[in-house]
């Protein structure tokens, strides 16, 4: 996998938020054997334990990609991005720009003026997008390099609420990184993102809130890699009726 002329090979992303503690997160992280990792620069700086935090993650070995979570505006995620690229000495940014805030939904009008203007100042934009396909084509012309549609609303645990629009988008942009992004709740859920041919999954919620944190994320890992497998050995087309496997023509016939 590709991300920005990057070969990533694990196509787990996690979030490092809502974690019990920071033992118990770098313990998901090394078991799900993510390269990539989601952090908010506000979670980074909070309440004076940023250093500790950013210590934990940086001795992980994985890649940062910070986010503008919890940025409602334009202008407050291109100022958090500013602050994130100074802060981790990244050009990746994870653009957030939430239009509702209920359901978190992305204000898509929003998300694509500030993928536009990062994109001119040098940023490399992972976007957290829906599963519009014009939506999709508009922050590719902007500049983005690949596209993040929600599965559901952050944190929900519901799954893929429309996986015939994932299924779309990746027949309407065949060469582009599809991530799921949001909504994950079950390692079902991201074996299903994986057959509907989406290249990677990111998650934080579904992990850090399992009983196990852990085992949980090393359940994901381990059906991403399967709903992967699956898709590359292109799963039979569905059957409006049954269809035996055992021919009939041959069969002996009894009298």
């Amino acid at each position: 996998m590709q991300l920005y002329g990057i070969e990533i090979a694990s196509r787990l992303l996690l979030g490092t938020a809502q974690y019990p503690s920071p033992a118990v997160l770098n313990a998901a992280i090394r078991a799900c054997g993510t390269e990539i990792i989601t952090v908010s620069l506000r979670r980074e700086a909070a309440a004076g334990s940023g250093a500790g935090f950013w210590q934990g993650l940086q001795e992980s070995g994985c890649r940062i990609l910070p986010n503008t979570a919890g940025c409602h505006s334009v202008q407050e995620a291109v100022t958090t991005a500013h602050m994130a690229r100074e802060l981790f000495d990244t050009p990746w940014i994870k653009l957030e720009v939430i239009g509702h805030s209920d359901s978190l939904q992305p204000d898509v009008f929003g998300l694509v003026e500030a993928a536009r203007i990062l994109c001119n100042e040098g940023f490399q934009v992972f976007p957290y997008t829906t599963e519009d396909l014009v939506v999709g084509e508009k922050l590719l012309e902007a500049g983005c390099e690949l596209l993040m549609p929600w599965g559901a609303p952050i944190g929900s645990g519901q799954g893929l609420r429309n996986p015939d629009g994932l299924r779309a988008m990746r027949a309407h942009f065949p060469d582009v990184p599809l991530i799921v992004d949001a909504g994950i709740g079950r390692p079902s859920d991201a074996a299903l993102a994986m057959e509907l041919g989406m290249d990677a999954v990111l998650l934080n919620t579904a992990v850090a809130k399992a009983g196990d944190p852990v085992s949980m994320a090393a359940a994901m890992a381990q059906a991403i890699k399967a709903g992967r497998t699956g898709f590359r050995a292109e799963p039979m087309p569905r059957r409006d009726m049954a269809v035996p496997s055992t021919p009939v023509l041959g069969l002996a016939e009894l009298t």
